[in-house]
């Protein structure tokens, strides 16, 4: 029954139903711990699993003490270079990665990668996904050329051109290629990304909803707004349905969509609407992030500068008009 419970959970999880995913997998935890106890490897595998749910479902804290006791029981059980081990390995490193931790994500992601190397070796899917996510964070570091050559090695290393993992590596060299200006290399990329999406998961899918999200930046960066307008609106729609109106409020690719549609409506003129969807985001934020943090500060700003007697320049880290790219992890 456990068993069953955790695999719905990764059917769920995998359809972008997160709320039923989040259930299968309470209900195999708690069976597994009955059964089996807290420290059993398969009561291990649906604690990671939980983590990675949490993870996208923006509850970073509970992710992180998900992952935190997967990998102390792996560790324990296994040994500090097993698979399983290293997965979690892994896994910590993309949620430091989101919390802004980059030093710690680096440790992590390089000891993943130096596991499965000597595990798998290089070209295995494991190792690659680890290159993939090793790039997303040089990109996060301003290391372009870093970058480009671990997701160059992630594509080249996947041998199949439709496989979800390939999917990944290129989306994220869509992102890149938008940063470095070639604009039309990173449309073929989002484009050829999205389509693989839609024919592997659905159009509903939040990693399909993560690549309009990008080509909506994409088309804005180009003076495209009303294309822009479109793809923003149906990655906001997408993960309303997907993830529930309670949900979608702290779930940072969704919070990152309404920032970047507050950016289009200002820059349309439309301020209104502008300072819902900047409204809306920073109260996402504040929950994730903290009232304190740099991306409320920014949305402060933002705010404020829509008020014509207030002489207020936005400031942002992000890229552009201050979209907000959705990385594949």
């Amino acid at each position: 029954m456990e068993w069953t419970l955790h695999r719905l959970g990764i059917l769920y999880a995998d359809q972008g139903k997160l709320d039923e995913a989040e259930m299968m997998y309470q209900r195999a935890l708690q069976g597994k711990e009955k059964e089996w106890g807290p420290d059993h490897t398969s009561t291990l595998d649906t604690v990671n699993n939980l983590g990675l749910l949490y993870t996208s479902q923006g509850k970073l804290d509970e992710a992180d003490m998900m992952y935190q006791r997967a990998l102390q029981g792996y560790e324990k059980a296994w040994g500090p270079d097993h698979t399983s081990t290293l997965d979690t390995v892994n896994n910590l490193g993309i949620l430091y990665r989101s919390q802004g931790k980059l030093d710690e994500a680096e440790m992590m992601y390089q000891r993943a990668l130096q596991g499965f190397e000597k595990a798998w070796g290089p070209d295995h899917t494991s190792t690659l996904s680890t290159v993939n996510n090793l790039g997303i964070l040089y990109k996060s570091q301003g290391k372009l050329d870093e970058a480009e050559m671990m997701y160059q090695r992630a594509l080249q290393g996947k041998e199949s051109p439709d496989h979800t993992s390939t999917l990944y590596t290129v989306n994220n060299l869509g992102l890149l290629y938008a940063d470095q200006g070639k604009l039309d290399e990173a449309e073929m990329m989002c484009q050829r990304a999205l389509q693989g999406y839609e024919k592997a998961w659905g159009p509903d899918h939040t990693s399909t909803l993560d690549t309009v999200n990008n080509l909506g930046t994409l088309y804005a960066d180009q003076g495209k707004l009303d294309e822009a307008e479109k793809m923003y609106q149906r990655a906001l729609q997408g993960y309303k349905k997907a993830l529930g109106l309670e949900n979608v409020t702290r779930y940072l690719p969704a919070l990152n969509t309404m920032a970047n549609l507050g950016n289009l409506f200002a820059d349309q003129g439309h301020l209104n609407e502008a300072k819902e969807m900047y409204s809306r985001a920073r109260t996402g934020f504040q929950v994730l992030r903290g009232p304190s943090s740099d991306v409320c500060h920014q949305l402060d700003l933002s705010i404020a500068s829509l008020d014509p007697r207030k002489q207020v320049r936005l400031i942002t880290e992000a890229h552009g008009r201050g979209s907000i790219r959705l990385i594949s992890p």
